[in-house]
């Protein structure tokens, strides 16, 4: 399966600079109202940022991830969709112990704001342009697009990686698993 040629095509941000800094704002001001056990009230800052969107927020600290979490399926506002994915990559991304106030100011925050997820062929996935979703019954893998670029990854080194995440056999995507992607609009402090 292919997706439609309008999904390939690269367009001009979605979010304006304003939109991008209340975004990073939030996950920011969310991570800290956790680490010191202030409440936070969230108001839409505005329509466009209360339409239900699928996103992941992304830490980092001194160049290393520090925790990813996201939704692939646009459940929530994003402006409430970006404040529980930041408070969960810095408090409940399995993978790493969480964050700690010392480390709270050095944190480099990353917001991925995902399209819809489609069906992909292997032949069509382009490194740098699709985040890929592998999955075969339970098991399932994603890597948003920035992924390979980052570990200076081919297409095929891409589809293994992402059938490794799922727990699969590196060679699952020839075989049978389902595959799809999806664009992203990254945006980082």
């Amino acid at each position: 399966m292919c997706l439609p040629s309008d999904f390939l095509q690269q367009s001009a941000p979605e979010y304006s600079a304003e939109e991008r800094f209340q975004l990073l704002t939030i996950a920011r001001q969310t991570i800290d109202a956790a680490l010191h056990n202030k409440e936070l009230t969230l108001l839409a800052p505005s329509e466009h940022l209360a339409e239900n969107r699928a996103a992941f927020t992304t830490l980092h600290l001194e160049g290393h991830l520090r925790g990813c979490v996201g939704y692939v399926v646009p459940e929530h506002p994003l402006y409430r969709t970006v404040a529980e994915t930041a408070f969960a990559a810095a408090f409940y991304d399995r993978r790493f112990v969480p964050v700690g106030v010392e480390e709270a100011s050095r944190l480099a925050l990353q917001i991925s704001v995902l399209s819809p997820v489609q069906p992909i062929s292997p032949e069509d996935v382009e490194v740098g342009q699709h985040g890929l979703i592998v999955s075969v019954g339970q098991q399932r893998g994603l890597l948003l697009p920035q992924v390979p670029i980052e570990q200076g990854w081919d297409r095929l080194t891409f589809l293994e990686q992402t059938c490794r995440k799922a727990g699969l056999s590196p060679d699952a995507w020839r075989n049978g698993a389902k595959l799809e992607a999806f664009t992203a609009e990254v945006f980082s402090e």
